[in-house]
């Protein structure tokens, strides 16, 4: 099968009230693992990379080409579509789709609103084209992941409104109590403003930083709008407690698929895992 936009997933998602899962890509292994979870789950799937590690994973090129080479070899049926996340600037959006991925998230939210929607309108009317869809932030998500640093903002509800009448997203990532990585204490999210957003925009919504975030939060956002939700940190997590364990429980072992293979299905059933909670199972 091939990539597609997330566009019609996420609408489908909305509707029928489930959320469909972005995984974040460390690695070839990464995009092995939540591969194979999805379509062991038969679950529609979001594959990101965030703009932040493109260079490490080798290129925008390079990212989409193993994407689809992976897809073929491992006969993936569901539909799977390949996301920037936190797109630091138009031109790199404009370079990922150009490279081959099928949605894009641009990040304006550190900038004022009028900025944030020029250059959001912009990365839209290029992306129409060619059948990628986009995602858009207000508000600033806290916490740190991949080198970014930030205090949480919640997202002004006219904003949210501003930037899905004047740009066409197909997404709005609206920032309320959530954040990137291990969360301190239980999450607080704003689901008064998150219902109010959902509401006025109709827009489907995304849930960055949904790692740690409890079961009964979770499935409340979901019914309020969310039908995307981002999930890094846990499968970073998983990744990291496998492979120490298996070099402490094996010292003298040093080839890399002895030390991979076992961290790429921790991986996968930790991937597995959140796409049960998000109710995405059986939806492809």
């Amino acid at each position: 099968m091939a990539l597609v936009s997330m566009k019609e997933m996420l609408q489908e998602a909305k509707q029928e009230g489930y959320a469909v899962g972005q995984f974040n890509m460390n690695g070839l292994e990464f995009a092995q693992a939540f591969l194979l979870a999805a379509e062991e789950e038969q679950a529609p799937i979001i594959l990101a990379s965030s703009d932040r590690l493109v260079d490490y994973l080798g290129g925008f090129k390079t990212v989409a080409v193993m994407v689809n080479a992976l897809m073929e070899e491992l006969n993936i049926t569901v539909p799977v579509a390949l996301h920037l996340d936190h797109g630091m600037s138009v031109d790199r959006c404009k370079q990922a789709i150009d490279a081959g991925y099928t949605s894009v998230m641009i990040d304006g939210s550190h900038s004022p609103i009028d900025e944030n929607i020029a250059m959001t309108r912009e990365v839209v009317t290029y992306a129409k084209e060619k059948g990628v869809s986009v995602e858009a932030e207000v508000g600033t998500v806290g916490g740190q992941e991949d080198g970014m640093v930030g205090g949480i903002q919640y997202a002004d509800i006219d904003e949210c409104v501003r930037i899905v009448g004047e740009t066409g997203i197909d997404a709005l990532a609206a920032a309320l109590g959530s954040v990137h990585g291990p969360y301190q204490g239980e999450p607080k999210l704003g689901f008064d403003e998150m219902k109010e957003i959902s509401e006025k925009t109709a827009a489907p919504l995304v849930l960055h930083g949904g790692s740690g975030i409890p079961l009964h939060q979770l499935h409340r956002a979901i019914e309020l709008g969310h039908a995307k939700v981002n999930v890094n940190t846990e499968n970073i997590q998983a990744w990291t407690a496998s492979v120490r364990k298996t070099l402490a429980d094996n010292p003298d072992v040093y080839e890399p698929r002895l030390i991979l293979l076992p961290a790429i299905e921790a991986v996968k059933e930790a991937a597995k895992t959140k796409m049960k909670e998000f109710k995405t199972s059986g939806r492809a």
